[in-house]
């Protein structure tokens, strides 16, 4: 039994028996955004101009001839060093909106005299 639902007097289904009703709206809006994707981009790639040549086939960099082959490998150090500054950046803004967070906290219960012995 694929769908199913409980009859007015059954308060609880058999034990092995499955219901989809529940998951059938979700397989189905999946279905949906997945066949809109695939049909989307087949149309695109049916519909588009395919007029190669040289010149659009060549590497572009900034309107400069190239010189040489585009494919040139870097040093590892230049990713780690990259990689490095983006952790290092990231965490000091997360710190300071913290930081921030925790001196307005401070700020307004300064204002409202908890601080103050009494």
């Amino acid at each position: 039994m694929l769908y199913s639902r409980l009859e007015p007097g059954e308060n609880k289904r058999k034990q092995g028996e499955f219901s989809v009703s529940g998951y059938a709206p979700v397989a189905i809006f999946t279905a949906l955004i997945v066949g809109f994707g695939v049909v989307s981009l087949g149309a695109a790639w049916v519909l588009r101009p395919s007029r190669p040549d040289p010149v659009k086939l060549a590497n572009y960099e900034c309107g400069a001839e190239p010189i040489g082959t585009a494919w040139v490998q870097f040093p590892v150090g230049f990713y780690l060093v990259a990689l490095v500054f983006i952790v290092f950046d990231a965490a000091f803004w997360v710190m300071a909106a913290f930081v921030a967070i925790i001196g307005l906290g401070w700020l307004y219960a300064y204002r409202e005299g908890v601080l103050e012995w009494k």
